[in-house]
This record gives structure tokens, sequence and C-alpha cells, in this order.
């Protein structure tokens, strides 16, 4: 848990919502946290375990060990609850793959390409399987014409870094002199930044995983930001300030096309584990349209899958046994 990106802190929630939910009597659970957080900047340089007196004890990053006791221990199996960088972009996969040691998330190809909008839209776009939003994707250093932005996208956008997630440096654009501002702030959080068509709808995400061959496709949730929130911005995901129905209040004819959609985008993209599908939906056109996956979702309190999960009476706890007995079972990794 932890990385190096805006989403440490709640990575850090989400973490001690998987180490407290797990039985102790069957696994012996280390919370491990990868960067240091001084409440301003985060330090890459220091990975330690959280023992549960608070204490601080550092890891061994050659082959990613701790020492408790005088033994060096050896880890089965990491569950990857790092939102962002480097958890959910393939960094922490490769790294663990070069050690042989199994996870519990996609693997490296995959959390690559997921996590970078500008590409994964690209690539869901070709399977022709559901609408994707126009978009622009500018790097860092590269020229950007608001004037060729706005005439491709109109008015209003998305903002928002491509590679990132809680919706971190994400504006909502209505005018044409704040498009800028808000791409100069995308940057802060990532290298490059995409630009979205604003898509007026009903958002709704989906989880789900495969277990042993056997697919879990949750209840759908509907996200309805409240007051001044227009979309599901940082404060809405944790501040409370907006309604999660779970499952959705929706025809049944849409909860059934988005659950589908999901299942089938998890097998052409390769997913292993829990991920995450989010889509709007255009009540006007009675269109679905592609967001972006989620191949690390949230595990906090306030995050939607283990609520999908229990709606469909999994556990908590039964959830994140599932996914590790799961990934203890994948071949080829020693």
């Amino acid at each position: 848990m932890g990385g190096f990106s805006g989403e440490h802190q709640i990575s850090i929630n989400s973490g001690c919502q998987v180490y407290e939910s797990l039985d102790k009597r069957k696994y012996n659970v280390y919370k491990i946290v990868v960067g240091d957080f001084d409440g301003e900047t985060i330090d890459r340089s220091v990975w330690y375990w959280l023992d549960d007196d608070g204490s601080h004890r550092p890891i061994d990053r050659s082959d990613f060990t701790i020492t408790e006791k005088g033994k060096k221990i050896h880890f089965d199996l990491a569950f990857i609850i790092i939102h962002g960088n480097p958890g959910e972009n393939g960094v922490m996969q490769g790294y663990f793959d070069l050690l042989g040691i199994k996870y519990t998330t996609c693997g490296f190809y995959t959390s690559a390409l997921t996590f970078n909008k500008g590409f994964c839209n690209e690539v869901v776009r070709n399977f022709r399987l559901v609408k994707v939003a126009k978009s622009c994707v500018f790097y860092r250093d590269q020229p950007v014409n608001p004037k060729i932005v706005l005439k491709k996208l109109g008015l209003p956008v998305f903002v928002k870094p491509a590679s990132g997630g809680s919706s971190v440096a994400t504006t909502k654009v209505k005018c044409a002199e704040d498009l800028l501002p808000a791409i100069q702030e995308a940057f802060t959080e990532d290298d490059a930044v995409m630009v979205e068509e604003f898509v007026k709808g009903r958002e709704f995400d989906c989880g789900m995983m495969k277990i042993k061959g056997k697919k879990f496709v949750f209840p759908i949730t509907e996200i309805i930001p409240l007051g001044d929130h227009e979309f599901f911005d940082y404060a809405a995901k944790y501040d409370g300030f907006s309604n999660e129905v779970t499952p959705a209040e929706v025809d049944p004819a849409i909860a059934e096309e988005i659950q589908e959609v999901s299942s089938k985008l998890y097998d052409l993209l390769n997913c292993r584990g829990v991920v995450r599908f989010d889509y709007i939906y255009n009540t006007e056109k009675n269109q679905l349209y592609f967001l972006e996956v989620n191949s690390i979702p949230g595990q906090s309190a306030e995050s939607i899958v283990p609520k999908q999960a229990r709606a469909m009476g999994i556990s908590t706890t039964k959830l994140y046994e599932m996914v590790i007995e799961d990934a203890l079972s994948v071949k080829g990794v020693k």
C-alpha cells in the first residue's frame, strides 16, 4: 500500500481495510508501505513494514523480504493495493515477476495499458463493443493549441491526468480560458494529460472478478454527485458528496448491458483479480460510453467494489480470501 501519487493516503486506507478484514488465523499478514509521505512530499526510496505497534521496519528491496525476530521472512503473495504509481501501472507487477512472487492483480502488460487512459481508450474503441468519448492526449513540453482542442471536442470538456485515479487533478472545463490552467494542473500529477469530450448521462460502475475460471460480475452502482459537485470528483468520492446506489435503480436491460460489456472487456483486456469498469449512459441517445478501467479499485470503507460484492452476498473477508486463493493457484510463478 502507499505509492508515489496523490492517492497515497487513499491506498493506505484501502490497505488497512484489507488487513483488518483478513483472517489472521489463516494468513500471516504484513502491512508493507511503499513510499514515505510526510503530508507534503513522498520519499520514493523509503519502503517499510508498518507493524501493529506503529513502528516502521525496513524492507530489503533486493528480494522483498523483512526480518522479524532475527528470521528472514519471504512472502508467498503480494496483495497489491497501491492505487496509481507504482501499483496500478504495472511497475510493481514487473518487480514481483522478476522476483517470482505471486500477486493479486492484473499482469504487467494489462496494468500498464489500462492505467493510461489515452492508450486504453484507443484499444477499447477498436473492440467495437462500446462507445468511447472523443479525446486529445498531450505530453509534457508539447505545445497545446486550445482552439484546435475545442474545435474537435467542444465545451464542456474534462481535463484529467492520462494516468491517475480518484479524480485527482481532474477538472470540468466550461469556458475556453479555463482550459490551459486545467491542463497545467493535470500536469502536476502526470506527464500526460487527456482532454475528453463531455458526455451527458448517468454514471455507472461495475466490478467483477474471475476466480478459478468462474466469473463473478457484481451488481452495478450508480454514482449521483450531490450539491455543487457536477461529477464524481475527489470530494464526491471521499468526503460524502455523492450517493452511491447499489444495486443501481435502472432499467434491468441497461444493467445487463453494462455487466455484459464489463465481462467481455475483462477477457479482451486479459484482466486478473478484482477490476472495476466505469461508464456513462447517455439517456438521450440510449448509448453506453466507456470511461475507464480500474485494475486496483479502492477497498476503503467508502469504496464501491466491497459494497457491490456484499450486495451479491459475498462478505468483504470472503472477497479477499477468494482473490488470494485464486492468485496463489496461478501456475508458472515459483
